[in-house]
């Protein structure tokens, strides 16, 4: 079976985050990822994973200003040099985490500016992304993120970001899976894993409806975890719902797998 990653942006929320490291360790996670790390800075992030014992798997780049939407800033034209400062950013993190993968995030689509130079920003924000990634042995992750959750987010189904990996026409950009936003806008999910499977370097998890653990929903995700292994995946899943319950109880799916593969 998979391995899983906690996420700690999403799990142990009734706790602090620098307390979540701590309860991660205690419920078996050998690795994490965490969305914003920059809270802490990277220094306190590195000793919290060194006492608990544990790797960071994935971080996001940091989201940006509210005033141009806090999820992004990737496809927003204007913001070049403030996107470029947050990837170096986000290397130093990753380098002092020795975390070997970022999410880059793309950014909510600002009113009145053709989807096409948007576009035409976003490709050119991630080929310098993926360069500079690849300076530094980190690999850079796009990730599809559904409308609902997340209004106006340029990037905004799984399919889509497929086509962005193959129009950059770059190395080092991949994509990240997440199984909650798929199902929530396409659907047919073992069959979208299979055709993207070349390109994926991380996966999440949540159930549909509601984002909440596996077994709360429709997805069936015993099935889907004998699949993704059949295909060869080795990689990281995450942890990325919102627990129904407090986390210990949300961990209760994982009784009928085999707990090494938290590790």
């Amino acid at each position: 079976m998979p391995k899983f990653t906690a996420n700690l942006g999403f799990l142990f929320k009734e706790l602090s985050f620098a307390q979540r490291f701590e309860a991660a360790a205690r419920s078996g996670f050998t690795a994490v990822e965490a969305g914003n790390p920059y809270e802490l800075g990277a220094d306190t992030v590195a000793d919290l994973l060194q006492t608990n014992d544990l790797s960071m798997e994935l971080i996001n780049s940091p989201a940006g200003p509210a005033s141009a939407g806090g999820r992004g800033l990737a496809c927003i034209l204007g913001h070049e040099a403030e996107f470029r400062e947050s990837i170096k950013t986000a290397l130093l993190f990753a380098e002092a985490l020795d975390c070997p993968r970022i999410h880059v995030l793309a950014g909510i689509a600002p009113d009145g500016v053709e989807t096409e130079r948007l576009y035409a920003t976003f490709l050119e924000n991630l080929r310098f992304a993926a360069e500079a990634g690849a300076g530094r042995g980190v690999r850079m992750l796009i990730e599809g993120i559904n409308n609902t959750n997340a209004p106006g987010y340029f990037l905004d189904r799984p399919s889509k970001a497929i086509q962005v990996i193959e129009d950059a026409q770059t190395t080092n950009l991949y994509l990240q899976f997440d199984i909650y936003h798929a199902q929530m806008t396409e659907g047919n999910i073992a069959a979208a894993i299979e055709k993207a499977l070349p390109m994926i370097n991380h996966i999440q998890i949540a159930d549909v409806p509601g984002r909440h653990q596996p077994g709360t929903g429709e997805i069936r995700f015993p099935y889907l975890f004998q699949l993704i292994d059949d295909f060869g995946y080795d990689g990281w899943i995450g942890c990325e719902y919102n627990p129904e319950g407090d986390t210990a109880k949300s961990l209760e799916w994982m009784n009928g797998l085999d707990r090494r593969n938290l590790t």
